[in-house]
């Protein structure tokens, strides 16, 4: 009986897999950056850095795709069925009534073919010159005001959230926020926005939270209904030893890199240990990174880990899925950072070195 419960348990388990939708033109990027510019504009410029280093991240299957045309949308959408991911969560980019990157999600919305089940992620960060290493320069900001908060609810509810491919939790619409402490009053902003959704007819809404940049509070402290856990996140442990041998990597790799402006390379398999070390929390889903290298992006300080692979991602996988306590956990989903954050190097769409094989095994650990 306990067996069979246990299974059940697992059964419902929905892998979400973080959504970029940054592969096609847009009038602010070709001023920006130059006409034609997309995320594969990065991709294709990366070289590797050190001996061993994977870069660059080339597409395999699906190609140098546009996102505007339905043909790609469709084979992205029947790929991640056919590998068992339960839906995609596309960040959300809106400057005080302007949405940029909208236009993948918004030719979903037309399309019924696509029927693919998806939530959103408001990505309220400013856009800087950060590629260019001018992180100070901002291209286009955030201004908060009570009056964006209602017009930006009104905007959701009465695009998506009525959307029966929308992913709801007991009837209520999922929405995250990426970072909410750049809010001046998260709590009151969310106030605002389940008003909106109840007087629209939506109902109540089911909201949450990005864990990253440090932020770790309890989510109804800010009035969210829970939290995700954002990868890539190095836990903080007491452990002596454990700090004292991250302070001698440090330590090391500075030496090794004297004078030089420094990327940080870790080793993903030791990355996977410390995270299996950590306890988890029921109020918190669970994040996993099949990969990470973002030196594609940036000229300096790249945030690189070496020596990926995808059985090193599965043992990873295969611990969250067993030791994770999904009794305890009404969300039951698991977010995986990214379907194609190809400029992070971070992705479970097939590259020219490993295929399939990452979602060949996320198919596999949810099979077992």
């Amino acid at each position: 009986m306990l067996k069979d419960k246990i299974i059940k348990i697992l059964e419902k388990i929905k892998p979400i897999a973080i959504y970029l939708p940054q592969y096609h033109p847009i009038e602010e990027n070709n001023k920006w950056w130059g006409e034609g510019f997309t995320e594969w504009t990065n991709v294709t410029k990366a070289k590797p850095r050190f001996k061993g280093h994977y870069q660059p991240h080339l597409p395999a299957d699906l190609g140098f795709y546009d996102l505007r045309l339905e043909e790609a949308r469709l084979a992205q959408e029947k790929m991640a069925k056919a590998f068992g991911i339960h839906g995609f969560c596309y960040y959300h980019y809106w400057f005080n009534g302007k949405p940029l990157l909208h236009e993948p999600l918004d030719r979903k919305i037309k399309n019924l073919n696509e029927d693919f089940p998806f939530m959103m992620c408001l990505a309220n960060e400013n856009w800087t010159r950060a590629w260019d290493g001018l992180e100070r320069e901002v291209l286009i900001n955030h201004k908060y005001t009570d009056e964006d908060d209602i017009e930006h609810m009104k905007y959701l509810c009465n695009k998506f959230f009525k959307d029966s491919r929308y992913i709801k939790h007991d009837g209520k619409p999922v929405f995250l926020v990426y970072r909410p402490k750049l809010f001046p009053d998260i709590k009151n902003t969310i106030e605002r926005w389940r008003n909106v959704a109840r007087d629209l007819g939506i109902g109540e809404l089911h909201l949450g939270y990005m864990q990253s940049w440090g932020v770790t509070d309890d989510p109804s402290s800010m009035g969210f209904d829970f939290a995700v856990e954002f990868q890539p996140n190095f836990p903080s442990f007491s452990n002596f030893f454990y700090k004292a041998l991250n302070k001698f990597n440090y330590l090391l790799h500075d030496i090794l890199n004297i004078g030089k402006e420094k990327d940080r390379v870790f080793d993903y398999a030791k990355f996977t240990k410390l995270q299996m070390q950590k306890k988890f929390n029921p109020l918190v889903s669970p994040g996993i990174i099949p990969m990470w290298d973002n030196s594609s992006r940036r000229k300096t300080k790249a945030f690189i880990f070496s020596n990926s692979t995808p059985t090193a991602y599965g043992n990873w996988l295969r611990h969250i899925k067993e030791k994770y306590p999904w009794q305890s956990n009404k969300e039951k989903f698991l977010f995986i950072n990214a379907w194609n954050e190809w400029a992070e190097g971070n992705h479970l769409e097939p590259c020219q070195k490993w295929g399939t094989q990452y979602l060949k095994m996320t198919k596999k650990v949810f099979s077992e």
